[in-house]
């Protein structure tokens, strides 16, 4: 876009426009396609709005960058290219191989805030992390939220530093090897203080979604809208991918899919920048359409996420079948997940109660999936926020980060998992208004209510002490529980990069098998047999070889030259020596 920010601003519906700056209103003038125009230059700090149709109150920019009183006041000017950048040497780093870390900025660190999270990092670097994915830092109504109620898509919410904040903590990042995906948003909008609709037809009011009414896709200005969000995180924020929240939910009959605008821009920037940049899409849909080539057909986003893997994982550790549970109650569904990376890949859905997704083509590369077994919607999406620690053992807890990180696909881990953090991750929001802050709490509680959970013990997401409780305890590093659990993480990422089998990205070196009736599960990756017992008692597991112990989650585990013998809730890697003639 070459307009100038707060001088220039797309209102179609318009019958007047003034921009209102330092006291005083200049009228505007629009152009043919609805574009007003004010011939001003604002210094950067001053703080403007736009008077529509002669309304009494000004209100922000669609495109502010800064939003210092919230996003019921007024924008201020603020240029990215006035940040000292010191990542010049910085060549990016591609998805596959990588391993991801994904924090919420209000509840990482006590402060909350994108500077306080900096002091954090060495931890990351100290873990083996490659990609920080932060959840939305958009402007939202309120002190804190998830971030998916963001209303001005291109503002760093303020109480998180607001943008040049945003810049350090980014440049921070790459000054520790750390590539940035930063979460985005372009499905809804939050229900406080989206002005959108004022200034022009942003929103479809004939389809909707589960926020709301849906996102105009037949509207080229809104497309570009939302491609412009994606330059300016990209080019003017030097982030080196995005995370697209639930692509299911864009609703676009185009001939061009706005995803595929999008991974076209993006792959154009790249080969100008000179370093790779990442569009991970969220989609409920198991379609690899996605990820598929755009000369395959495909849309050519870069990876997408896997829910299948999460909740074969999450069955497997933790007996739940409740709910969409119910079709991974078997060992089954796990050696699928790990070796064609959907479940439901055409297959008959009982939550859905139809048949659901399609297969994916084993020529697609494993790590175009992006698996986890814990992340902030299946853990806060649950009733009281609970993570696998407030029932899981310490071996468990080993087996967890076993499949998640021997995984054939790009793993994914949620704040505070490498240790067993005790605190929950709660639902929680902060909205001023009473009446919308009443209705989201009573919502909640309601709704689990209905599936039989006692109303008292669902945590009230307006109340401040739920958002209190869902920040991370960093103390908890001092126990040797967590300590231990840290060691097994750790020990786990250098074995992925030691070890070529545990990144070989070709689904035909994969190979699993289970049994129920013994609750075992067993993935081979070329010479690397990744061995894990569920169940309450030892087990021994025949070997075709003789091999050596690459990693164990239990000193009780051994090998022999014909057998392995793995203690209850315990994991074993081992590798297939080689005899040199």
């Amino acid at each position: 876009m070459n307009r100038p920010r707060g001088t220039a601003v797309w209102a179609p519906l318009a019958k007047t426009v003034s921009l209102r700056t330092g006291g005083r209103d200049i009228p505007m003038v629009v152009d043919p396609v609805g574009w007003w125009s004010a011939d001003v230059t604002l210094p950067v700090g001053a703080e403007y709005g736009y008077l529509i149709d002669n309304e009494e109150n000004p209100v922000p920019d669609p495109r502010s960058l800064r939003q210092p009183n919230g996003v019921h006041g007024l924008s201020a000017v603020f240029d990215p290219a006035e940040h000292s950048w010191g990542d010049q040497g910085w060549a990016g780093r591609q998805l596959a191989g990588g391993v991801i870390y994904e924090m919420h900025i209000g509840t990482f660190t006590p402060d909350g805030t994108l500077d306080s999270a900096i002091n954090r990092l060495d931890h990351l670097v100290e873990l083996g992390i490659d990609f920080v994915e932060v959840l939305p830092v958009n402007a939202f109504n309120g002190t804190h939220n998830w971030g998916y109620d963001g209303v001005l898509w291109h503002a760093v919410h303020e109480g998180y530093g607001g943008p040049a904040a945003y810049q350090r903590f980014v440049d921070a990042c790459h000054s520790r090897g750390l590539a940035v995906i930063q979460d985005v948003v372009y499905n809804h909008l939050g229900p406080s203080g989206n002005y959108l609709p004022n200034f022009g037809p942003y929103l479809h009011d004939a389809s909707a979604n589960t926020w709301g009414s849906s996102v105009n896709l037949d509207e080229p200005a809104v497309r570009r809208f939302i491609l412009d969000n994606v330059d300016l995180w990209l080019r003017d924020y030097h982030v080196d991918g995005l995370r697209l929240d639930a692509v299911h939910a864009l609703v676009d009959d185009s001939d061009k899919h706005l995803l595929q605008e999008m991974a076209e821009e993006t792959d154009a920037l790249s080969a100008h920048l000179g370093r790779p940049l990442t569009l991970i899409a969220e989609s409920d849909l198991n379609d690899p359409k996605l990820i598929m080539p755009r000369e395959a057909g495909g849309y050519g986003l870069t990876a997408q996420w896997s829910d299948d893997y999460h909740h074969s994982v999450h069955v497997a550790l933790t007996g739940e079948t409740t709910g969409y549970y119910a079709d991974f109650a078997s060992l089954g569904a796990l050696t699928k997940t790990s070796t064609q990376g959907f479940f439901h890949d055409g297959t008959y859905s009982s939550f859905r109660e139809r048949n659901h997704g399609h297969p994916i083509d084993p020529a697609v590369p494993t790590w175009r999936l992006v698996t986890f077994a814990q992340d902030h919607d299946q853990i806060g999406n649950r009733a009281i926020g609970d993570r696998l620690t407030e029932t899981l053992d310490y071996g468990q807890l080993a087996i967890s980060a076993v499949l998640t990180l021997t995984s054939p696909f790009t793993p994914m881990l949620f704040m505070g998992e490498e240790w067993g953090a005790q605190s929950p991750w709660q639902f929680f929001t902060s909205h001023p208004e009473a009446d919308l802050g009443k209705a989201t709490a009573e919502g909640r509680i309601a709704e689990f209510e209905k599936m039989g959970w006692d109303p008292a013990v669902v945590p009230d997401p307006q109340d401040p002490d739920t958002f209190l409780r869902s920040k991370l305890d960093w103390e908890e590093l001092g126990s040797a529980d967590n300590t231990r659990l840290l060691g097994v993480y750790r020990d786990l990422i250098n074995l992925r990069r030691t070890r070529p089998e545990l990144t070989d990205p070709r689904f035909a070196h994969l190979a699993a098998t289970y049994s129920d009736e013994r609750n075992w599960y067993r993935l081979e990756r070329g010479a690397v047999s990744i061995l894990v017992n569920f169940g309450t008692e030892a087990i021994t597991l025949p070997l075709g070889a003789p091999v050596s112990i690459l990693l164990s989650t239990d000193e009780n585990a051994s090998v022999t030259d014909r057998e392995a013998t793995l203690p209850a809730h315990s994991a074993l890697i081992v590798a297939m020596e080689i005899t040199l003639p």
